[in-house]
């Protein structure tokens, strides 16, 4: 069984935390695959491959004229401040994985139902739990909406430093590729814990680091 957290924050966001020494540890203690999903760039995420090898995957959340989105398995950086359409063009072209993270969220830029409805037949994942989901917490929708089209929901940390990391993630059955992982994700055992409020509070105390 894989372990696999699809919704990471390194350093490199400006309001991330973990280092490449906390991924390695996570990879040895914690989980077995990890996505670095920087805000707007891909560059730490790409030094991690090459220190870590295939364990981590390459992502991006990208700040999109709707809301924000990942791509995962991404070869390029993706510009930010596009329509989502065009993002999600991008995504696909790299051979990337489409994935919605925390959906219909106001305080973090979730994408709302009206333009979740119109991209539908291009998500290949939404997170149907984020563990620092509190405030706004929609997983009950989330859950719903993945459930009713059809579409894979995840369980992923948004982890932007090493408290609560490793408590929410995806289990699934073997290494995931940019092809296998919706279906993948699709059978998942999705594991969540409660986040703490230190958890919630990174991003605004990372930014003042």
């Amino acid at each position: 069984m894989i372990k696999i957290d699809l919704h990471t924050h390194s350093e490199a966001s400006h309001d991330g935390g973990l280092n490449i020494s906390q991924y390695k540890h996570a990879l040895e203690d914690k989980l077995d695959c990890i996505a670095i999903t920087d805000h707007n760039r891909i560059d730490f995420a790409q030094f991690a491959k090459q220190e870590l090898g295939d364990r981590i995957i390459i992502g991006e959340e990208i700040k999109t004229t709707a809301g924000e989105i990942i791509g995962l398995f991404l070869t390029s950086k993706i510009a930010p401040f596009q329509s989502i359409e065009a993002t999600i063009k991008e995504i696909k072209s790299q051979g990337g994985v489409v994935y919605i993270p925390h959906p219909f969220e106001k305080i973090r830029s979730g994408i709302s139902e009206l333009y979740l409805r119109a991209i539908l037949d291009k998500i290949d994942i939404i997170e149907a739990i984020n563990g620092r989901a509190y405030f706004d917490n929609r997983t009950k929708q989330a859950t719903k909406f993945a459930r009713e089209h059809g579409v894979s929901g995840a369980s992923s940390s948004d982890s932007h430093g090493v408290h609560g990391w490793g408590e929410t993630y995806s289990i699934i059955t073997k290494k995931p590729t940019p092809q296998t992982l919706p279906i993948l994700i699709a059978n998942a055992q999705l594991v969540y814990t409660k986040p703490s409020i230190r958890t919630i509070l990174y991003p605004r105390l990372n930014k003042f680091k």
